[in-house]
């Protein structure tokens, strides 16, 4: 399981609005196809609350959603499912993280136990909800990541440079 913004893709402090916007991180494509290759199946789940702030429709997201299929499957990777959280953090849903909703839903989707799914995300919410479902949180330092460690020095999660590194990390069987 994968987070998306600041992942897989360059993140925005003014929100990836559009296909044009959304960029990925040098190397991520190229981990999830590794990921893929090496039979792991790849889901994304992220927050996207400019859905509910009015920054975009569900139509622009399936847009980006669709961009970042596109360069993963020609890298030669695949991303089997996006779970998207839409709401804003005061919406009080359940599937927003840190709260293990989709994460959860997934697992229910696809008849599984998270234990020991690794769950890379670069925000302390991503760590938060990875514990709270049973997963195995793994931090990157793209996007957030750098500013999650300085806030959170206690985290011992293991902490890697991108998304490449997790994957070979994950790769290694560790």
């Amino acid at each position: 399981m994968l987070d998306r913004d600041g992942v897989i893709n360059l993140d925005s402090d003014d929100y990836i609005k559009n296909p044009d916007e959304w960029r990925p991180i040098p190397g991520s494509l190229e981990a999830i196809a590794e990921l893929s290759r090496a039979g792991y199946r790849v889901v994304v789940i992220t927050n996207q609350s400019g859905v509910t702030r009015g920054l975009l429709n569900l139509d622009t997201l399936a847009e980006i959603h669709s961009k970042m299929h596109f360069c993963v499957n020609r890298c030669g990777g695949t991303i089997e499912a996006v779970y998207f959280c839409p709401h804003a953090p005061d919406d009080r849903c359940d599937c927003r993280k840190p709260l293990p909703g989709l994460l959860k839903r997934f697992a229910s989707d696809y008849r599984i136990s998270l234990e020991n799914v690794p769950f890379i995300g670069d925000s302390y919410r991503d760590i938060r909800a990875g514990v709270a479902a049973g997963a195995r949180p793994l931090l990157v330092k793209t996007g957030n990541g750098r500013i999650t460690l300085a806030a959170h020095p206690e985290t011992t999660v293991p902490v890697f440079e991108n998304l490449y590194d997790a994957a070979q990390f994950i790769l290694s069987g560790r």
